[in-house]
């Protein structure tokens, strides 16, 4: 059995996103009612806080998804303010993810995905998209987050950001 471009994105998002998710569980855990406030933590001022690294980790997995495999993403409002409120966008994108086929991403390693930025335009194929821009941006935001949680004494490990 060959791996596929799917087993290289949809499997990979959904586990990012549960522990995601599950580190967001730790944080109430740890802060309890004041676990909100941690959603403006920022590594360094000119960073984007928690509540964003968040909202761009589920904006990647599910436009990465999504320009590989033609299934429109869901429009998400960056409105979070509260852990309930990111929890759901998490399990959002997941259903997202659940619902795109195998065979709407398999194949596409090929398929041209040009993205604008204000810089300029950035051409990639498939697989080239997926392996050097779409999942390390991806963790990118998942290790920020990860990373905030630490930073302001939630108790995590690397297990909790691998998960299992």
């Amino acid at each position: 059995m060959s791996t596929g471009l799917y087993d290289l994105t949809v499997p990979v998002f959904t586990r990012g996103l549960t522990n995601l998710s599950k580190l967001l569980d730790k944080a109430v855990d740890h802060a309890g009612d004041g676990a909100d406030a941690l959603l403006a933590n920022r590594l360094i001022e000119d960073m984007n806080p928690l509540s964003k690294q968040v909202q761009t980790a589920c904006d990647a997995a599910k436009l990465c998804v999504a320009r590989l495999s033609g299934v429109e993403a869901p429009v998400m409002d960056d409105t979070e303010t509260t852990i309930p409120e990111l929890k759901a966008r998490i399990q959002k994108t997941l259903d997202y993810l659940a619902s795109v086929p195998r065979e709407a991403v398999d194949g596409q390693e090929g398929r041209d995905v040009v993205l604008k930025f204000p810089g300029g335009e950035f051409p990639f194929k498939g697989l080239g998209y997926v392996l050097g821009f779409a999942t390390p941006n991806f963790y990118f935001h998942v290790t920020t987050a990860y990373a905030l949680l630490r930073q302001a004494g939630v108790p995590l490990g690397k297990r909790d950001f691998i998960g299992g």
